[in-house]
């Protein structure tokens, strides 16, 4: 039962994060929008002169989990697996952030996936024409690529980043 209720605590800690991801990818495309004229399509780096970009919507995202890892780091240490270890903030922090990582190389790809016109499997531009905000593709591309990494990202957490360490007894 005790793994039930971290996982739904992870869950509670996770659901805050996702609020605190959308928020902040949400205020870096207005806020490169207004300031920059920047488009969430366009081209950052071409990748080694192929067909394939880095997109803004990629940093946007990036800068987005960065934030909200670090929100989630905190409360997870603090409230749903209460690190034992006693060890720096900055010591637990670093597994969490590789761990996040691996997430957002699997969100990022979901992302990708969903926004390129080309991908099988990308939202319906009838349906997300960016009319809207609730019709922005970019804004459910965001969400659906974190719910997907969530089951991932909780189980390495709970296998390596906050795992119980045995100590030995002293004789």
């Amino acid at each position: 039962m005790a793994g039930l209720g971290q996982f739904l605590r992870f869950g509670m800690v996770g659901g805050s994060g996702v609020v605190v991801n959308l928020v902040v990818a949400a205020t870096a495309k207005k806020l490169s929008g207004w300031a920059w004229g920047i488009n969430e399509h366009d081209a950052v780096v071409n990748l080694l002169g192929s067909q394939f970009h880095i997109r803004w919507y990629h940093v946007f995202v990036t800068i987005a989990f960065l934030v909200a890892n670090t929100w989630n780091y905190q409360l997870n240490r603090s409230w749903t697996f209460k690190d034992p270890h006693n060890r720096s903030w900055w010591q637990g922090f670093f597994p969490f952030l590789i761990t996040g990582m691996g997430a957002l190389v699997v969100s990022q790809i979901v992302m990708t996936l969903l926004m390129n016109v080309e991908s099988p499997v990308a939202l319906p531009r009838d349906i997300f024409d960016d009319s809207t905000g609730f019709r922005t593709v970019f804004y459910w591309a965001s969400a659906l690529s974190i719910v997907v990494s969530m089951p991932v990202n909780f189980v390495v957490n709970k296998l390596w980043t906050f795992r119980v360490q045995v100590v030995p007894a002293s004789k």
